[in-house]
């Protein structure tokens, strides 16, 4: 049936059957000055024509990933896809436009969720993973969440070198739930004393490797003291495929791992759908958040895949349900084991190494040009710069030559004090030309 604009007296009894006066009142939690005080000034109707052209010429102002030399990273990041992953995620046989809750017209989909488990569970180092978050930073939030449910504890510690983004959504959902987050002062130099942060009232400690500024982390000192005191280490990743160079957070000695999987078959699209990844020791399976698909038998004895183990907020018992997470990033998740299955393990680490190795032919180019400063003593594939003067107009001047040259971390991190430092990624899709380009667009910009 058409849907048909409601009438006055149609919002008046929905109003009154909820118990409210007037529609305002239903916006009573949100901050008087985030709430417009008039409509937003756009044209009231266009013809379809006219709005192609107008969405057309506003798009025509992007720059994409692929159009110019692109060294932007900082929580998401620009890698090569192959063909072969968008043809096969259109498959029939993985299109669907509902959950897999009925497993017997579901199977393609079940059995992609289960091996994209088992990448997931190997890539980590992890005993078990679920079917995916919404992002990675959804993932650390929901993974505090599910500390806090183990230790019987409120007390969340995040390093300094955590992700901001990730650590707004920790804050944001620990707030609502009344829980407390003793958030580290920014760590460029991965110097922080996290240990003396560790004590018996707190759950769990967050940190993350390679962290946002580039700086590989060794975690078993800092699983070694959470676990005396009783506290689990959360670890936490934002570019996926380092795991297939550096130890995996699992053989550090991790409780929960969380991380973004964009990298690993998804493109930038201008930030989004992404997908979260999810992995526990097993001690901790019933405590996990999303959904779970298992491995299991049917009458007639041949393999299946179902859901299991889940008590989720749309299933009968509510009241346990582990998580608000509703669904899972399926056709995302699709693309990530396509593309982990046509690497394979030996490409896998093929692709990391190459990443390592551009990321510190940049370095040295930089270094040796003394046209900014490395900060980092160890990195993956990004590491952070110090320039003379403000990074962020730096890198203005740099894109209005045709390179982007990183994230400034004010941006990231407004007011912090670090206006002069710049994050910097250099994947496999960059060539020497790329390198010489931003080289000398930095020179220029300085």
């Amino acid at each position: 049936m058409r849907y048909l604009p409601l009438t006055d007296a149609d919002r008046q009894a929905m109003l009154a059957r909820i118990g409210v006066d007037h529609i305002d009142a239903l916006f009573a939690d949100a901050p008087r000055d985030k709430l417009l005080a008039k409509p937003v000034d756009l044209p009231h109707a266009r013809s379809e024509i006219e709005v192609e052209r107008i969405i057309g010429r506003m798009a025509a102002q992007n720059v994409s990933a692929s159009s110019a030399p692109f060294f932007v990273g900082a929580g998401a990041y620009k890698h090569h896809i192959p063909a072969t992953v968008d043809h096969l995620i259109q498959r029939s046989e993985f299109l669907t436009s509902y959950t897999p809750y009925q497993p017997e017209i579901a199977q393609g989909t079940l059995q992609y969720l289960f091996e994209f488990q088992t990448q997931v569970a190997a890539l980590t180092g992890m005993d078990v993973a679920n079917a995916s978050m919404y992002d990675g930073s959804t993932g650390a939030g929901e993974a505090v969440l599910m500390a806090h449910r183990v230790t019987r504890r409120n007390k969340a510690v995040l390093s300094g070198g955590l992700h901001p983004h990730y650590v707004d959504v920790v804050k944001t959902l620990s707030h609502m739930a009344g829980d407390e987050v003793v958030a580290l002062r920014p760590d460029v130099s991965a110097t922080e004393d996290i240990l003396a942060a560790i004590d018996d009232s707190v759950s769990c400690v967050v940190v993350q490797t390679p962290d946002v500024f580039g700086n590989l982390r060794d975690l078993s000192a800092i699983a070694e003291k959470a676990h005396k005191h009783g506290a689990l280490l959360i670890a936490v990743f934002t570019e996926a495929m380092s795991l297939g160079l550096v130890a995996p957070p699992g053989a550090m000695g991790a409780d929960i791992v969380v991380g973004e999987g964009q990298s690993i078959g998804n493109g930038l699209n201008f930030g989004g759908p992404y997908v979260g990844l999810f992995a526990a020791n097993q001690k901790y399976l019933r405590q996990m958040p999303g959904r779970l698909c298992g491995q299991t038998v049917d009458a007639e004895g041949k393999r299946g895949f179902v859901l299991t183990l889940s008590t989720r907020e749309q299933h009968i018992r509510r009241e346990k349900a582990t998580s608000n997470i509703c669904t899972n990033s399926g056709l995302c998740v699709l693309a990530f084991t396509i593309h982990l299955s046509l690497l394979g393990q030996t490409g896998l680490k093929r692709i990391a190494e190459t990443n390592h190795a551009n990321a510190v032919a940049l370095a040295e180019m930089i270094e040796a040009e003394k046209i900014a400063g490395i900060l980092n003593e160890s990195f993956f594939n990004e590491f952070t710069i110090r320039v003379k003067g403000n990074a962020a107009a730096v890198i203005e001047k740099m894109a209005a030559t045709g390179v982007m040259g990183g994230v400034p971390v004010s941006r990231l991190l407004p007011g912090a004090g670090l206006d002069d430092l710049i994050v910097v990624a250099n994947t496999e899709v960059n060539t020497d030309e790329d390198r010489a380009a931003f080289v000398d667009a930095l020179k220029g910009a300085l």
